[in-house]
């Protein structure tokens, strides 16, 4: 570890834990977002795809002067203020080849922080992703990156199977009636223990 990584190891840490210890929101306002990713010594395209509520797959394809790589990484995100600014942690795997080594894998962690901008469908996210390298020369990296990413699916604010069994009308009347009669409408609550 160089004087200069040892010396940005303490802000990042530091930045870790307030992100950490922030309440978890609803995050992220997208499904799909593909773009470019840019490193100090490596660029390549990033492809991010909402899987669960709060929880994403990426991948990167990543190329270097002397070494070409795919990396698989599940993410889970958290709101910091609303759904438009997050910070993420996850964890994955890679593989690649190096001119000089041959084939390698390893191991990754990964966090970072998104924002959503307001007007134009861009993600601009910052991440650290260290890795654990086997079969290379270096047994660990630490690099950083920016990525650009445009939003090809939208979040939409209606459930999985919002139009399967219906138009959504239903809910549209619902909505309507005073909220007495809807309420008579609706059945008692059961407890556990009510049989």
């Amino acid at each position: 570890m160089t004087f200069r990584s040892a010396r940005l190891a303490g802000p990042v840490l530091l930045l870790l834990a307030a992100l950490v210890s922030a309440p978890a929101a609803q995050a992220q306002k997208y499904r799909t977002a593909v773009g470019l990713r840019l490193g100090k010594d490596n660029y390549g395209l990033t492809v991010q795809q909402k899987i669960f509520e709060k929880t994403t797959l990426e991948g990167l394809a990543l190329v270097s002067p002397r070494e070409v790589s795919g990396t698989v990484l599940a993410e889970r995100h958290f709101g910091i203020l609303g759904p438009s600014l997050n910070y993420y942690l996850g964890a994955g795997a890679h593989v690649g080849n190096h001119k000089d080594d041959g084939a390698f894998g390893g191991f990754d962690a990964l966090a970072g922080v998104e924002y959503k901008t307001a007007f134009f469908p861009f993600v601009l996210s910052f991440d650290i992703k260290p890795t654990v390298e086997i079969n290379s020369a270096d047994w660990a990296r630490f690099p950083a990156a920016f990525s650009v990413r445009y939003v090809l699916i939208k979040e939409k604010k209606t459930g999985l199977f919002n139009g399967l069994f219906g138009s959504g009308k239903d809910r549209e009347k619902d909505k309507e009636k005073p909220r007495k009669e809807r309420k008579s409408e609706e059945k008692p609550r059961r407890g556990l223990f009510d049989f």
